[in-house]
Protein backbone atom coordinates (compact mmCIF):
# COMPACT_ATOMS: atom_id res chain seq x y z
CA UNK A 1 0.00 0.00 0.00
CA UNK A 2 1.28 3.57 -0.81
CA UNK A 3 1.92 5.87 1.49
CA UNK A 4 -0.02 9.20 1.38
CA UNK A 5 1.58 12.05 2.85
CA UNK A 6 0.80 15.65 2.81
CA UNK A 7 1.27 19.06 4.69
CA UNK A 8 -1.37 20.07 6.74
CA UNK A 9 -3.93 22.20 4.90
CA UNK A 10 -6.67 22.29 7.63
CA UNK A 11 -5.52 24.77 9.77
CA UNK A 12 -8.81 27.06 8.77
CA UNK A 13 -11.05 23.86 8.72
CA UNK A 14 -9.99 22.96 12.36
CA UNK A 15 -10.24 25.81 14.24
CA UNK A 16 -13.65 27.74 15.44
CA UNK A 17 -12.89 31.03 15.38
CA UNK A 18 -13.53 33.21 13.10
CA UNK A 19 -10.13 33.46 11.25
CA UNK A 20 -10.64 33.97 7.57
CA UNK A 21 -8.97 32.28 4.52
CA UNK A 22 -7.50 36.11 3.74
CA UNK A 23 -5.92 35.94 7.21
CA UNK A 24 -2.59 35.29 8.05
CA UNK A 25 -2.84 33.81 12.00
CA UNK A 26 0.58 32.45 12.07
CA UNK A 27 4.10 32.13 11.96
CA UNK A 28 4.34 31.48 7.84
CA UNK A 29 1.33 31.65 7.85
CA UNK A 30 -2.53 30.00 7.49
CA UNK A 31 -0.72 26.71 6.80
CA UNK A 32 2.90 27.03 8.07
CA UNK A 33 4.33 26.60 5.19
CA UNK A 34 4.76 30.17 4.09
CA UNK A 35 2.02 30.47 1.95
CA UNK A 36 -0.88 32.76 1.48
CA UNK A 37 -4.60 31.72 0.80
CA UNK A 38 -4.33 35.34 -1.14
CA UNK A 39 -4.06 35.28 -4.82
CA UNK A 40 -2.22 38.63 -5.40
CA UNK A 41 -0.31 41.02 -3.00
CA UNK A 42 1.91 44.04 -4.12
CA UNK A 43 5.03 43.80 -5.62
CA UNK A 44 5.77 47.16 -5.68
CA UNK A 45 6.63 49.59 -3.12
CA UNK A 46 9.73 51.77 -0.89
CA UNK A 47 9.39 53.57 2.49
CA UNK A 48 7.53 55.98 0.62
CA UNK A 49 5.61 53.97 -2.14
CA UNK A 50 2.29 51.66 -1.54
CA UNK A 51 2.95 52.40 2.21
CA UNK A 52 -1.55 52.59 3.44
CA UNK A 53 -0.03 53.39 7.27
CA UNK A 54 3.10 52.81 9.68
CA UNK A 55 3.28 52.41 13.21
CA UNK A 56 5.92 52.65 15.93
CA UNK A 57 7.07 50.39 17.85
CA UNK A 58 8.88 50.82 21.48
CA UNK A 59 12.01 48.29 20.82
CA UNK A 60 13.32 46.81 17.83
CA UNK A 61 12.61 42.45 17.52
CA UNK A 62 12.95 38.91 15.55
CA UNK A 63 9.24 38.08 15.71
CA UNK A 64 7.07 38.74 12.60
CA UNK A 65 3.12 40.00 12.56
CA UNK A 66 -0.16 38.01 12.34
CA UNK A 67 -3.68 38.84 10.49
CA UNK A 68 -6.67 37.97 12.50
CA UNK A 69 -10.53 39.34 12.60
CA UNK A 70 -9.31 42.41 11.44
CA UNK A 71 -6.49 42.93 14.12
CA UNK A 72 -2.53 42.76 13.42
CA UNK A 73 -0.57 41.54 16.94
CA UNK A 74 3.06 41.68 16.93
CA UNK A 75 5.24 41.60 19.88
CA UNK A 76 7.61 43.68 21.35
CA UNK A 77 9.70 44.47 24.53
CA UNK A 78 8.84 48.02 25.84
CA UNK A 79 13.45 48.39 27.41
CA UNK A 80 16.11 47.71 26.26
CA UNK A 81 16.78 44.88 29.35
CA UNK A 82 13.36 43.47 28.73
CA UNK A 83 11.45 43.53 31.93
CA UNK A 84 8.38 44.30 30.51
CA UNK A 85 7.47 42.11 27.61
CA UNK A 86 4.02 43.50 25.44
CA UNK A 87 1.88 42.03 22.70
CA UNK A 88 0.26 45.16 20.80
CA UNK A 89 -2.87 44.54 19.05
CA UNK A 90 -3.64 47.36 16.01
CA UNK A 91 -6.30 48.04 14.02
CA UNK A 92 -5.67 46.63 10.37
CA UNK A 93 -7.22 49.27 8.01
CA UNK A 94 -5.81 52.66 10.20
CA UNK A 95 -3.28 51.00 11.83
CA UNK A 96 -4.01 52.35 15.37
CA UNK A 97 -3.08 50.90 18.79
CA UNK A 98 -6.22 48.94 19.65
CA UNK A 99 -4.52 47.63 23.00
CA UNK A 100 -1.42 46.58 24.14
CA UNK A 101 -1.17 43.78 27.02
CA UNK A 102 2.10 43.74 29.02
CA UNK A 103 3.51 41.34 31.60
CA UNK A 104 6.97 42.10 33.98
CA UNK A 105 10.17 39.87 34.31
CA UNK A 106 11.99 40.82 37.76
CA UNK A 107 15.41 39.82 36.56
CA UNK A 108 17.67 40.51 33.39
CA UNK A 109 17.25 37.74 31.28
CA UNK A 110 20.72 37.00 28.64
CA UNK A 111 20.08 37.28 24.82
CA UNK A 112 22.25 38.14 21.62
CA UNK A 113 22.47 41.97 20.45
CA UNK A 114 20.98 40.47 17.25
CA UNK A 115 18.10 38.65 19.57
CA UNK A 116 16.24 41.57 20.86
CA UNK A 117 13.22 40.34 23.75
CA UNK A 118 10.30 39.46 22.37
CA UNK A 119 11.13 37.60 19.20
CA UNK A 120 8.60 35.32 18.83
CA UNK A 121 5.69 35.40 16.69
CA UNK A 122 1.69 35.17 18.70
CA UNK A 123 -0.97 33.12 16.68
CA UNK A 124 -4.57 33.58 16.59
CA UNK A 125 -7.72 31.49 15.99
CA UNK A 126 -9.95 34.33 15.62
CA UNK A 127 -11.31 34.50 18.70
CA UNK A 128 -7.76 34.07 20.97
CA UNK A 129 -4.34 35.63 20.75
CA UNK A 130 -1.63 33.42 22.48
CA UNK A 131 2.13 34.65 22.88
CA UNK A 132 4.97 33.17 24.33
CA UNK A 133 7.28 35.20 26.59
CA UNK A 134 9.96 32.98 27.20
CA UNK A 135 10.69 32.91 30.68
CA UNK A 136 7.79 35.51 31.59
CA UNK A 137 5.29 32.29 30.25
CA UNK A 138 2.84 31.56 27.78
CA UNK A 139 -0.31 33.92 27.44
CA UNK A 140 -3.82 33.60 25.91
CA UNK A 141 -5.84 36.59 25.45
CA UNK A 142 -9.36 37.27 23.79
CA UNK A 143 -9.48 39.96 20.60
CA UNK A 144 -10.37 42.73 23.48
CA UNK A 145 -7.32 41.82 25.06
CA UNK A 146 -8.69 39.99 28.27
CA UNK A 147 -6.12 37.68 30.05
CA UNK A 148 -8.26 33.74 29.06
CA UNK A 149 -5.43 32.25 31.00
CA UNK A 150 -1.56 32.00 31.12
CA UNK A 151 1.11 29.19 31.83
CA UNK A 152 4.82 29.72 33.61
CA UNK A 153 6.87 26.41 32.54
CA UNK A 154 10.02 27.70 34.76
CA UNK A 155 13.36 29.59 33.35
CA UNK A 156 14.42 29.60 29.92
CA UNK A 157 18.39 30.67 30.01
CA UNK A 158 20.60 31.06 26.98
CA UNK A 159 22.98 33.24 25.88
CA UNK A 160 21.07 34.10 22.74
CA UNK A 161 17.98 34.55 24.16
CA UNK A 162 14.50 32.73 22.99
CA UNK A 163 12.51 32.84 19.74
CA UNK A 164 10.07 29.93 19.25
CA UNK A 165 6.49 30.36 18.30
CA UNK A 166 3.91 28.51 19.32
CA UNK A 167 0.94 27.01 17.11
CA UNK A 168 -2.14 26.53 16.71
CA UNK A 169 -3.47 23.12 15.34
CA UNK A 170 -7.06 21.60 15.70
CA UNK A 171 -8.33 22.86 19.37
CA UNK A 172 -4.16 22.75 20.33
CA UNK A 173 -1.64 25.07 21.35
CA UNK A 174 1.84 23.67 20.14
CA UNK A 175 4.78 25.31 22.14
CA UNK A 176 8.42 23.84 21.45
CA UNK A 177 10.11 25.53 24.41
CA UNK A 178 13.69 26.83 25.12
CA UNK A 179 16.60 26.76 24.74
CA UNK A 180 17.86 26.31 27.78
CA UNK A 181 18.41 23.44 30.63
CA UNK A 182 15.39 22.11 30.37
CA UNK A 183 13.74 22.04 26.72
CA UNK A 184 10.29 20.00 25.68
CA UNK A 185 7.33 20.07 23.47
CA UNK A 186 4.35 20.14 24.79
CA UNK A 187 0.24 20.22 23.69
CA UNK A 188 -2.55 22.79 25.91
CA UNK A 189 -5.99 23.13 25.57
CA UNK A 190 -6.47 25.92 23.71
CA UNK A 191 -9.75 26.41 25.84
CA UNK A 192 -8.19 26.43 29.28
CA UNK A 193 -4.55 26.20 29.05
CA UNK A 194 -4.42 22.46 30.35
CA UNK A 195 -1.29 20.68 29.40
CA UNK A 196 -2.47 18.00 27.32
CA UNK A 197 0.65 16.38 26.75
CA UNK A 198 4.67 16.85 26.99
CA UNK A 199 7.65 15.51 25.89
CA UNK A 200 11.25 16.33 26.97
CA UNK A 201 14.51 16.52 24.72
CA UNK A 202 17.46 15.28 25.82
CA UNK A 203 19.61 18.39 26.07
CA UNK A 204 24.06 18.22 26.19
CA UNK A 205 26.10 20.49 28.82
CA UNK A 206 24.68 23.44 30.13
CA UNK A 207 21.87 23.78 27.81
CA UNK A 208 24.31 26.79 26.06
CA UNK A 209 27.39 25.04 25.63
CA UNK A 210 28.39 21.12 25.09
CA UNK A 211 31.11 19.58 26.80
CA UNK A 212 33.55 20.49 24.49
CA UNK A 213 32.18 24.39 24.30
CA UNK A 214 30.79 24.61 21.48
CA UNK A 215 27.45 26.27 21.41
CA UNK A 216 23.90 23.90 20.93
CA UNK A 217 20.89 24.98 21.27
CA UNK A 218 17.08 25.13 18.73
CA UNK A 219 15.00 28.21 17.81
CA UNK A 220 12.71 26.26 15.53
CA UNK A 221 9.01 26.88 15.33
CA UNK A 222 7.15 23.63 14.78
CA UNK A 223 5.55 22.43 11.56
CA UNK A 224 2.57 19.91 11.37
CA UNK A 225 2.67 16.78 8.49
CA UNK A 226 -0.17 14.48 7.85
CA UNK A 227 1.21 11.03 7.51
CA UNK A 228 -0.58 8.00 6.77
CA UNK A 229 -3.71 9.32 8.51
CA UNK A 230 -1.50 10.70 11.08
CA UNK A 231 -1.42 14.41 12.32
CA UNK A 232 2.47 14.69 13.06
CA UNK A 233 4.09 17.80 14.92
CA UNK A 234 7.92 17.77 13.36
CA UNK A 235 10.61 20.29 15.43
CA UNK A 236 14.20 20.48 14.39
CA UNK A 237 15.95 19.78 17.82
CA UNK A 238 19.64 20.80 17.96
CA UNK A 239 21.24 17.00 17.18
CA UNK A 240 18.02 15.04 15.66
CA UNK A 241 14.86 15.77 13.73
CA UNK A 242 11.68 14.30 15.82
CA UNK A 243 8.05 13.87 14.85
CA UNK A 244 5.62 14.19 17.78
CA UNK A 245 2.35 12.08 17.58
CA UNK A 246 -0.20 14.99 17.68
CA UNK A 247 -2.63 13.32 20.12
CA UNK A 248 0.05 11.75 22.73
CA UNK A 249 2.89 13.34 21.90
CA UNK A 250 4.83 10.20 21.47
CA UNK A 251 7.99 10.72 19.12
CA UNK A 252 6.84 9.06 15.95
CA UNK A 253 10.29 9.20 14.22
CA UNK A 254 13.70 10.55 14.71
CA UNK A 255 16.74 11.57 12.58
CA UNK A 256 19.90 12.28 13.82
CA UNK A 257 22.97 13.71 12.21
CA UNK A 258 22.39 17.51 12.93
CA UNK A 259 25.82 17.76 15.39
CA UNK A 260 28.40 19.23 13.59
CA UNK A 261 31.71 20.21 15.14
CA UNK A 262 30.87 24.04 15.33
CA UNK A 263 27.81 22.78 17.68
CA UNK A 264 24.12 21.66 17.57
CA UNK A 265 22.36 24.42 16.09
CA UNK A 266 19.10 24.81 14.28
CA UNK A 267 17.05 28.31 13.49
CA UNK A 268 14.87 27.07 10.80
CA UNK A 269 11.65 25.49 10.55
CA UNK A 270 11.58 21.85 9.00
CA UNK A 271 10.19 21.95 5.23
CA UNK A 272 7.52 19.21 4.04
CA UNK A 273 8.30 18.77 0.65
CA UNK A 274 5.57 16.21 -0.34
CA UNK A 275 6.84 13.04 1.13
CA UNK A 276 9.95 14.50 2.38
CA UNK A 277 11.03 16.26 5.34
CA UNK A 278 13.72 19.08 4.71
CA UNK A 279 15.91 20.68 7.13
CA UNK A 280 18.89 22.69 7.59
CA UNK A 281 21.29 23.14 10.64
CA UNK A 282 21.96 26.19 12.13
CA UNK A 283 25.72 27.66 12.33
CA UNK A 284 26.50 26.17 8.58
CA UNK A 285 25.78 22.84 9.52
CA UNK A 286 24.44 19.88 7.51
CA UNK A 287 21.65 19.75 5.48
CA UNK A 288 18.90 16.70 5.67
CA UNK A 289 16.59 15.00 3.97
CA UNK A 290 13.96 12.46 5.70
CA UNK A 291 11.27 10.11 3.59
CA UNK A 292 8.70 9.79 6.25
CA UNK A 293 6.46 6.92 6.47
CA UNK A 294 8.56 4.67 8.67
CA UNK A 295 8.95 4.93 12.68
CA UNK A 296 11.43 4.58 15.15
CA UNK A 297 15.17 5.72 14.14
CA UNK A 298 15.57 6.35 10.50
CA UNK A 299 19.10 8.24 11.43
CA UNK A 300 21.23 5.51 9.37
CA UNK A 301 18.15 4.22 7.52
CA UNK A 302 17.34 4.46 4.11
CA UNK A 303 15.00 7.03 5.03
CA UNK A 304 17.58 9.02 5.21
CA UNK A 305 17.95 10.23 1.53
CA UNK A 306 21.05 12.33 1.92
CA UNK A 307 23.42 14.81 4.15
CA UNK A 308 25.23 17.48 2.89
CA UNK A 309 27.71 19.20 5.66
CA UNK A 310 28.25 22.99 5.42
CA UNK A 311 25.13 24.65 4.44
CA UNK A 312 24.69 28.20 4.32
CA UNK A 313 23.62 29.64 7.61
CA UNK A 314 20.39 29.02 7.90
CA UNK A 315 18.08 31.83 10.33
CA UNK A 316 14.47 31.75 8.18
CA UNK A 317 12.95 28.90 6.61
CA UNK A 318 12.59 28.45 2.92
CA UNK A 319 9.48 27.10 0.91
CA UNK A 320 8.40 24.04 -1.15
CA UNK A 321 7.44 24.99 -4.68
CA UNK A 322 6.82 22.79 -7.67
CA UNK A 323 9.07 20.24 -6.72
CA UNK A 324 11.59 22.50 -5.76
CA UNK A 325 12.95 23.74 -1.96
CA UNK A 326 13.82 27.81 -2.20
CA UNK A 327 16.41 28.58 0.75
CA UNK A 328 16.63 32.25 2.06
CA UNK A 329 20.96 32.40 3.38
CA UNK A 330 21.75 33.99 6.22
CA UNK A 331 25.35 34.24 5.37
CA UNK A 332 26.27 34.50 2.35
CA UNK A 333 22.63 36.14 1.78
CA UNK A 334 21.90 34.14 -1.26
CA UNK A 335 18.45 32.82 -2.36
CA UNK A 336 19.08 28.94 -3.22
CA UNK A 337 17.30 26.92 -5.27
CA UNK A 338 17.13 23.20 -4.38
CA UNK A 339 15.91 19.41 -5.24
CA UNK A 340 15.09 18.41 -2.36
CA UNK A 341 15.27 14.44 -3.53
CA UNK A 342 19.13 14.87 -4.28
CA UNK A 343 19.95 17.75 -1.99
CA UNK A 344 21.71 19.48 -5.62
CA UNK A 345 21.39 23.23 -5.93
CA UNK A 346 20.36 24.02 -9.17
CA UNK A 347 20.67 27.73 -8.74
CA UNK A 348 21.96 30.38 -6.27
CA UNK A 349 21.60 34.05 -6.71
CA UNK A 350 22.44 37.23 -4.67
CA UNK A 351 18.95 38.25 -5.79
CA UNK A 352 18.85 41.85 -3.49
CA UNK A 353 22.06 41.21 -1.78
CA UNK A 354 21.85 41.12 2.16
CA UNK A 355 21.56 37.80 4.90
CA UNK A 356 17.99 36.61 4.66
CA UNK A 357 16.61 36.52 8.47
CA UNK A 358 12.84 36.36 7.93
CA UNK A 359 11.17 33.05 6.25
CA UNK A 360 10.35 33.24 2.67
CA UNK A 361 6.38 33.61 1.87
CA UNK A 362 4.10 32.69 -1.62
CA UNK A 363 1.01 34.07 -3.24
CA UNK A 364 -0.42 34.71 -6.07
CA UNK A 365 2.31 32.29 -7.55
CA UNK A 366 5.30 34.61 -6.73
CA UNK A 367 7.68 33.76 -3.93
CA UNK A 368 9.29 36.93 -1.50
CA UNK A 369 12.19 37.13 -0.14
CA UNK A 370 13.18 39.41 2.72
CA UNK A 371 16.97 40.53 3.73
CA UNK A 372 18.15 42.01 6.69
CA UNK A 373 18.29 45.65 5.08
CA UNK A 374 14.56 45.68 4.14
CA UNK A 375 15.09 44.67 1.02
CA UNK A 376 12.34 41.75 -0.55
CA UNK A 377 13.14 40.51 -3.73
CA UNK A 378 10.32 39.28 -5.35
CA UNK A 379 10.38 36.24 -7.88
CA UNK A 380 8.98 33.39 -9.77
CA UNK A 381 9.52 29.77 -8.83
CA UNK A 382 11.73 28.54 -11.57
CA UNK A 383 14.56 25.45 -11.39
CA UNK A 384 16.26 26.42 -14.18
CA UNK A 385 17.25 30.14 -13.18
CA UNK A 386 16.57 33.28 -10.79
CA UNK A 387 13.29 34.97 -12.49
CA UNK A 388 13.26 38.68 -10.82
CA UNK A 389 10.15 40.39 -10.72
CA UNK A 390 10.56 43.36 -8.14
CA UNK A 391 12.97 44.54 -5.66
CA UNK A 392 11.29 46.54 -2.92
CA UNK A 393 13.44 48.76 -0.88
CA UNK A 394 11.73 49.65 2.86
CA UNK A 395 15.10 51.62 4.38
CA UNK A 396 14.92 49.77 7.43
CA UNK A 397 15.99 46.82 8.58
CA UNK A 398 13.82 43.54 9.74
CA UNK A 399 14.67 39.65 10.72
CA UNK A 400 11.16 39.28 10.58
CA UNK A 401 8.71 37.62 7.96
CA UNK A 402 6.04 39.22 6.04
CA UNK A 403 2.54 38.14 6.33
CA UNK A 404 0.31 39.08 3.55
CA UNK A 405 -3.44 39.30 4.08
CA UNK A 406 -6.63 40.82 2.29
CA UNK A 407 -4.32 41.82 -0.62
CA UNK A 408 -2.02 44.16 2.35
CA UNK A 409 1.43 43.06 3.45
CA UNK A 410 2.83 43.62 7.11
CA UNK A 411 6.14 44.22 7.83
CA UNK A 412 7.54 44.19 11.32
CA UNK A 413 10.53 46.44 10.75
CA UNK A 414 13.14 47.47 13.55
CA UNK A 415 11.13 50.55 14.58
CA UNK A 416 8.04 50.68 12.27
CA UNK A 417 4.82 48.29 12.01
CA UNK A 418 4.28 49.04 7.58
CA UNK A 419 1.30 48.28 6.12
CA UNK A 420 1.40 47.43 2.15
CA UNK A 421 -0.97 47.94 0.05
CA UNK A 422 -1.84 49.42 -3.72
Amino acid sequence: MSKTITFVVSFLAMTTGSVSAADWPSFRGPTGNGFSGEREAPTQWSAVENVLWKAPLPRPGNGSAIVAAGHVFVTSAEDEDGFARSLYCFDVQRGQTAWVRTVEMEEVMPTHKTNPYCGTTPVSDGKRVVVWHGSAGLFCYDLEGNELWSRNFGEFRHMWGYGTSPIIHGQHVILHTGPGKRVFVTALELETGKTIWETDEPIEGNGERREDDAPLGSWCTPTVAHVDGQDQIVVVMPTRVNAYDFDTGEIVWWCGGLRHERGNLAYSSAIIADDFCFVTGGYKGPSIAIRMGARGDLTDSESQLWRYEDSPQSIGTGVFVEGAVYRPNAGPGTIECIDPKTGDTLWTDRAAGGEHWGSMVVTGGLLYATNQDGITAVFRPNIEKYEPVSVNRLDEPTNATLAIANRHIFIRAEQHLYCIGE
